[in-house]
């Protein structure tokens, strides 16, 4: 009856398309050239972590080169207004307009720029990933759900960090919780495939994160878990934002993957 109720309950993103993986998205100011180089670069590194699954390339020095001259790998871009429908606020009625750049990148180019750097991208089959992540901050304790109001950023912000790692990812309902007595002391210790099964809805790997605010860092404290067979993975960080720590979270779970993947290539 628990697994029941947390195949009913359980949101999952579709699978990727392959040239999805190419495809990366920032936020600009207006539609100005100088602006849009900016974009380019910030969207290179995002592609080139998407589609390798190499987390490791975040803030690589050897990337710099690359993306000084980013607007040469692009094969496509389009601009999405934030405020499309809202009165223009300035003469030019763009120039303080907050855009959606999406930036589809030439596959070619961009794999052999990972050539370059030692990897190669990662086209196999993606595991679906169960998420489940406590957050406490002070007296304040809960786990991010798919359904619950309390998580409505934190949900936002894991979808999003998962689409810009290229990763498919289930948030558990609080009924699923519920009904299977996991609370936040127990995730650390609860069995990976008891989490997977939880989650439902083709999860195959359980990723487990815990957030605990620091008032002397101005933010949040994060240790992150995945267990392979044979081999837990643990890493942590400091003073970052729930967002930061999010896209670190789940970029660390595709390094893991990826490089599981590449070992039985």
């Amino acid at each position: 009856m628990v697994l029941a109720a947390a195949l009913a309950c359980c949101s999952v993103h579709p699978a990727r398309a392959a040239e999805d993986l190419y495809r990366a998205q920032t936020v600009v100011t207006g539609q100005g050239e100088a602006n849009r180089m900016i974009g380019f670069a910030s969207c290179l590194e995002d592609a080139l972590i998407k589609v390798s699954g190499a987390e490791r390339l975040a803030g690589d020095h050897r990337l710099a080169a690359y993306k000084a001259r980013a607007k040469d790998f692009v094969a496509a871009f389009e601009y999405h207004d934030q405020f499309s429908g809202k009165p223009k606020r300035d003469e030019q009625g763009t120039r303080d307009r907050p855009f959606d750049l999406t930036v589809d990148f030439d596959k070619e180019k961009i794999d052999d720029v990972l050539k370059a750097l030692g990897s190669k991208p990662w086209l196999s089959n993606r595991p679906v990933l169960a998420v489940f992540v406590e957050m406490e901050q002070g007296t304040r304790k809960f786990i991010v759900t798919s359904d619950g109001t309390q998580s409505d950023l934190q949900r936002d912000s894991l979808r999003a960090a998962a689409a810009r790692r290229g990763m498919n990812i289930v948030l558990p309902t609080a009924p699923a919780l519920a009904s299977a007595n996991i609370n936040g002391t127990d995730l650390s210790r609860t069995p990976s495939s008891t989490l997977v099964s939880v989650a439902g809805q083709g999860a195959e790997i359980a990723l487990v994160g815990r957030l605990v605010w620091k008032d002397e860092d101005l933010g949040w404290a994060t240790q992150w878990q995945v267990d392979r067979p044979g081999r837990p993975h643990r890493w942590q960080l400091r003073g970052v934002s729930f967002d930061e720590a999010f896209r670190r979270g789940i970029g660390g779970a595709a390094q893991v993957l990826s490089d599981e993947a590449r070992s039985h290539e």
